[in-house]
């Protein structure tokens, strides 16, 4: 751990367990480009603490995420919503009432470790994994349908004008029209997109994010849904398309998270109490899901090419544009 961070870490302990608590154990975590998550354990007196810290990482304003204080405050309407969540046990940064041990306000969130696995490829292949598998397309509905419940009011107030807030289309073009670069495929799906569009479902929550590689699985399922960063009001159906996105199957043939089909998701949603899915929709949010994705990786990448971030990940997701641009052309047909 370097030595700012290490400082910044030991100020939240301390704050948050007392001037006795001790460190014994840290390490980042692999994976979050916009975000540093890092497993502490925490010795208070006798009892030990497992815990998951996550800090904002360099640049990461330039994110379209809102901020850890308001993804700590979904994780705490979430679980009492019943999805499943870790437990936040402090969080602090803009919002929040910062500790003054804590340097400059650092944003964090402290929060339960729960075991389980968040690497695809290990869930999609492991066999200590293999009879879960056939049971996470319909958990995944299931905890949708419970998040798509959550109250409007959970959300942080939204920092851009309303219009472009209520119309995602607009909102990611805009994005790639400041990025300033030139890649016609996006352009097209824009454009078809924009002549397809599906009559609007009645807005909630949208986890924004709710994908495989984002979800802590044990031999039985489930276990937590993580990375709440991109939360907004919205269509539900966008979330069910985000989660069949080519991306997040990892190779696999079946379209939902690489573990499951079409079916076992959507009845299981509309099962918990989703609201009907119409499969034109779901494919139209699958196809603006793998657009934004494309998107994203442009703009992951300018951060590592124009100095907000210099890192080796953020350079290698600028190869995945060319596979979201053949995914959208297959997609478009």
């Amino acid at each position: 751990m370097t030595e700012p961070v290490h400082s910044i870490v030991h100020s939240i302990v301390r704050e948050v367990f007392g001037p006795g608590a001790s460190v014994p154990f840290s390490a980042r975590l692999p994976g979050g480009a916009s975000r540093e998550t890092w497993a502490l354990d925490v010795l208070d007196g006798d009892e030990r603490h497992e815990l998951i810290l996550r800090l904002d990482s360099p640049g990461a304003a330039l994110e379209a995420g809102g901020s850890l204080a308001s993804e700590a405050t979904l994780m705490r309407a979430a679980a009492e919503a019943a999805v499943p969540v870790p437990r936040v046990v402090a969080a602090g940064g803009a919002g929040v009432p910062v500790p003054r041990t804590v340097a400059a306000g650092e944003p964090y969130i402290l929060m339960t470790r729960v075991a389980g696995e968040t690497i695809p490829r290990r869930i999609l292949r492991d066999e200590a994994y293999a009879a879960a598998r056939p049971r996470l397309a319909a958990q995944c509905g299931e905890a949708l349908a419970a998040i798509h419940r959550m109250p409007l009011s959970a959300l942080p107030p939204v920092p851009v004008p309303v219009p472009m807030a209520d119309d995602p289309l607009r909102r990611w073009r805009d994005v790639l029209d400041q990025i300033g670069e030139p890649h016609p495929v996006f352009e097209l799906a824009f454009r078809r997109l924009a002549a397809t569009r599906p009559a609007a479902a009645r807005p909630t929550v949208v986890h924004g994010d709710f994908r495989n590689g984002n979800l802590i699985v044990g031999p039985e399922g489930i276990r937590a849904v993580l990375d709440w960063e991109l939360a907004h009001a919205g269509d539900p159906v966008e979330d069910l398309g985000w989660l069949c996105v080519k991306a997040w199957r990892f190779g696999s043939p079946l379209p939902v998270g690489g573990f499951g089909g079409y079916d076992d998701l959507v009845s299981a949603y509309e099962k918990a109490g989703g609201q009907p899915v119409d499969r034109d929709a779901l494919r139209w949010w699958e196809t603006f899901g793998v657009l934004k994705w494309g998107v994203i990786c442009v703009m992951q990448t300018m951060r590592h090419l124009r100095g907000g971030a210099r890192s080796v990940e953020l350079a290698a997701i600028g190869r995945r544009v060319c596979e979201n641009e053949w995914d959208l052309l297959r997609l478009l047909g």
